[in-house]
């Protein structure tokens, strides 16, 4: 059975190169029983699909890999994918955080839409059939693929099977191991997007306690590696929170995570005003002056009781080594990391089909001829707020389009 493209997995990057290619037999092969099934669970079921944040912004979303995803993110904007939804029967709505969601806060909103969408562009959409193996005839110019069920040949081929993260949606890796059986070098695939668990952790009893714009300095063989802004979120086994899940990318197994649990910029600020607070506040209690520094009052608890300072203890009382304490404790406060979350609650994977071998102004390999990549399959990950879903279309449809303009 021979297609003009034949694109691999039914998620978001393939739903939409699907729907964007134009006047050609197109079939997209799905081994689960429906589409987007990852998507049906992002944001809780709500779906926060894109950021309404100016796009000089959201290149920046992306650690290193910004200058890659650019062009594509360009070519199909985060306005553009709103003014799609609107187009297909499906409005927005914009929070005060910039998180854009359906109005109606249903995920299965937007996939209906995106399968809509195929159907309406004549897409072909075969469920519950996994590719098994690819081979690409050179001589011919056609890829082969082979089925759980049939056989298949294609002049293009787009690779969008997603990732590892989710793993119980369909996404295993099989993309990884297409590319690599034509050619293409696989970076590491890891967690991302995740929360880290750390060793003897001592907040269980603060889950759900939340810090804004704190610092997190990160430290691996005892040198300052990286430094992180943002919310933070203690839960009842892990610290989270968009500082942790957007900068897990960074964080290794071993690597120590300093807290500033202030607003003064480093441990040596917080330090001398701590200090002259203490010295001149003499007979009011200990407990008492740390409500001034704008932290939870369970957190004071746990302060006073990982310091070993008595609730009654007065400021005039407060020895040196016991001020030193409470100084490391609110101001430098150090976690060493024991695992990241595993795959299963990862939103997204970092690694995937190098991106030194795709060129991200058409999202075609530079190995093999009229073959592309899109979405999470590739070496890039963004931030939480609805970065990576806006990647996954934003690369689909500049793989489409660069299909689109051959001739």
């Amino acid at each position: 059975m021979k297609y003009d493209v034949i694109v691999i997995g039914a998620g978001v990057a393939g739903l939409f190169s699907a729907l964007s290619i134009k006047n050609k037999k197109v079939l997209l092969l799905e081994k689960n029983s429906s589409a987007g099934k990852k998507l049906l669970i992002s944001g809780a079921g709500q779906c926060n699909y894109t950021n309404n944040c100016e796009m000089s912004e959201f290149i920046k979303k992306y650690g290193d890999k910004g200058r890659f995803v650019k062009a594509a993110l360009y070519n199909f904007t985060n306005k553009d994918a709103m003014e799609f939804f609107e187009k297909h029967g499906v409005p927005s709505t914009i929070r005060e955080d910039n998180k854009v969601f359906p109005s109606s806060f249903k995920a299965s909103d937007i996939v209906d839409a995106l399968v809509k969408s195929c159907s309406e562009n004549n897409a072909e959409i075969i469920f519950n059939e996994s590719a098994e193996k690819i081979t690409f005839d050179e001589n011919n110019k056609m890829f082969f693929i082979k089925t759980s069920k049939n056989s298949y040949a294609s002049e293009k081929l787009i690779i969008t099977a997603g990732g590892k993260s989710y793993s119980n949606t369909g996404s295993t890796g099989d993309g990884y191991s297409f590319a690599r059986s034509m050619g293409h070098r696989i970076v590491e695939p890891k967690q991302a997007l995740v929360p880290v668990y750390v060793e003897n952790y001592k907040f269980k009893d603060l889950s759900g306690i939340s810090f804004e714009n704190i610092k997190i300095t990160l430290w691996r063989n005892n040198k300052k590696i990286n430094e992180f802004n943002g919310d933070l979120l203690f839960t009842h086994v892990n610290i989270s929170g968009p500082v942790i899940l957007n900068n897990s990318r960074y964080i290794e197994k071993g690597d120590i995570l300093k807290i500033n649990f202030t607003q003064f910029s480093n441990s040596e600020e917080f330090k001398k005003y701590f200090e002259d607070t203490i010295s001149g506040s003499g007979k009011l209690n200990v407990k008492t002056v740390l409500k001034q520094f704008d932290i939870p009052k369970r957190f004071i608890d746990k302060i006073m009781e990982l310091s070993g300072v008595d609730d009654s203890t007065i400021c005039s009382q407060l020895d040196k080594n016991s001020r030193k304490k409470l100084i490391e404790i609110i101001s430098n406060y150090a976690l060493k990391v024991e695992k990241l979350g595993d795959f299963n609650i990862a939103m997204v994977t970092k690694g995937g089909v190098s991106t030194d071998q795709i060129n991200s102004k058409t999202m075609e390999s530079k190995i093999v001829p009229n073959l592309y990549f899109a979405g999470e399959v590739i070496d890039y990950d963004g931030d939480t707020g609805g970065f990576n879903i806006q990647a996954a279309f934003s690369t689909g449809k500049m793989a489409a389009d660069s299909i689109n303009k051959i001739k």
